[in-house]
């Protein structure tokens, strides 16, 4: 029995890199989309936002025009999208690329009634190139488009459980959180959205739950209520 019927998954670029940490792994890629389509069978309206992390960051360009080098990231998006379609629409789920920026020879623009209208269809509906808007993270898109969509729950999906009061790579004695509110993630400066997305979520009052992607089948855990990650609300 789903608890969140309606979901924006917000996926990471790094999550597809997989041990590469660059670029698409294949067998990961393909592991998530079976766990994607898992929860699409069991009746859920799937929406993604995902980052481009594993190819292009925004920030990677630090001799670059700060916007050039966020619609180059922006343009990663775009490869993750396509990656992500294939892989669903071979696992047999009916999908729609829309895209921010206008590229009408291979993605739809983002218009709300259409995407509404996709879901209303049984489509998943997979976001691309952020908000359109350099200077806003794919974290700001993904709070955004759940709140245009009006989306039960992000489900942020990342290489890490949860959210931790420091980083777990560096420190062998960090805690993990079970429950955080809004207020303590901004106040704490906890890495689970940046500030703009986690205050557009607690304004809009659309819980976030951070849990681990190498297990594709946290996505159906997660949507069914169980006790995985970290729950902001």
């Amino acid at each position: 029995m789903l608890k969140y019927k309606r979901i924006l998954l917000k996926l990471s670029g790094e999550a597809l890199a997989g041990e590469m940490g660059v670029g698409i792994d294949q067998k990961v890629l393909a592991d998530v989309c079976a766990g994607i389509a898992a929860l699409y069978r069991l009746g859920a309206r799937i929406t993604i936002v995902n980052g481009g992390g594993n190819f292009w960051r925004g920030r990677s360009g630090k001799n670059m025009d700060r916007t050039r080098a966020d619609h180059m990231g922006m343009l990663a998006t775009v490869i993750n999208a396509l990656a992500l379609q294939d892989a669903l629409e071979t696992q047999g789920v009916p999908t729609r690329v829309q895209t921010a920026i206008a590229m009408s020879q291979i993605a739809e623009p983002y218009i709300r009634g259409r995407a509404l209208r996709h879901l209303e269809k049984e489509r998943i509906v997979i976001f691309a190139c952020g908000t359109g808007n350099p200077y806003f993270t794919t974290d700001t898109a993904a709070a955004l488009r759940a709140a245009e969509i009006d989306a039960e729950v992000i489900l942020k999906a990342t290489d890490v459980d949860g959210v931790y009061d420091s980083d777990p790579a560096l420190n062998a004695d960090a805690v993990r959180f079970t429950h955080l509110d809004y207020m303590e993630v901004l106040n704490r400066g906890l890495g689970v959205m940046d500030s703009t997305a986690t205050t557009l979520c607690m304004d809009n009052k659309i819980p976030i739950i951070v849990f681990s992607i190498k297990d594709p089948e946290n996505i159906i855990r997660v949507a069914m209520g169980q006790p995985v990650g970290t729950l902001v609300s």
